[in-house]
């Protein structure tokens, strides 16, 4: 209960830092308590079950099998620009607790050493291997790793940065509710919508992925994952 409540702190801590919110720990308050009991225990227990035991085996699967693709794409990495092959950033997870989030690098090492900055499609700091690998979601692929350790799901929101979700949070106050649940690999709005390129964009991302909210099932899981192969395969992500 410590630990929670020292996250809890951090995050409100992080988000007002600029500058005050006034209603923000309200609407946290909110979104932690009110909203979770409304969304995450309204979901069936069957679907919280099957849904956790799903991440758990596709994630073993992929990393099993798909070890010889991670060892390629760790070799191209390594090779096509200097720098570590994985990185991490922090990211905010369900009920608001910061957890480290995984990926192959993409960009060049210190790319934002002016603070969290947004990307874009011809954005200097993306390497050409890097920019392959966003087009085909490989560098998504150690996420699988958050997954095991049940920091994320397969299918959820898209997980932001503190200092974007306090941002977002000033335009559109309902995407606390995605809070209430583990943050996803993919979502409806990562293979709907794709990177965002700024806070509007996310927001317009957001609102896809709130309709994930009504529709917590396997079924609606199972959809969303053979769009993402799909988008992989053909090298549409943006």
């Amino acid at each position: 209960m410590e630990t929670y409540n020292q996250n809890q702190e951090y995050v409100i801590r992080e988000l007002t830092a600029q500058r005050p919110l006034p209603t923000f720990i309200e609407m946290y308050r909110v979104s932690s308590d009110t909203v979770r009991g409304a969304i995450f225990d309204g979901i069936e227990m069957t679907t919280r079950f099957v849904k956790r035991s799903f991440d758990i085996a596709f994630s073993s699967v992929v990393m099993l099998l798909g070890l010889p693709v991670f060892v390629m794409v760790m070799l191209i990495t390594k090779l096509t620009s200097k720098g570590p092959v994985f990185y991490k950033q922090e990211r905010i997870g369900r009920n608001g607790i910061p957890f480290y989030i995984y990926k192959f690098r993409s960009m060049i090492v210190q790319s934002e050493v002016n603070g969290p900055q947004t990307t874009s499609d011809d954005d200097p700091r993306i390497t050409p291997w890097g920019n392959i690998m966003r087009k085909t979601h490989l560098d998504e692929l150690p996420q699988f790793w958050n997954v095991l350790k049940g920091d994320m799901s397969i299918v959820g929101p898209r997980p932001e940065r503190a200092h974007f979700i306090r941002q977002i949070t000033e335009k559109a106050p309902a995407y606390l509710k995605l809070l209430a649940i583990k943050p996803g690999i993919t979502s409806i709005g990562q293979v709907d919508y794709g990177y965002a390129e700024s806070v509007d964009e996310m927001v317009e991302r957001a609102a896809l992925d709130l309709t994930y909210l009504k529709e917590v099932n396997f079924f609606t899981d199972m959809e969303i994952i053979f769009k993402t192969v799909g988008t992989m395969i053909g090298g549409k992500g943006k």
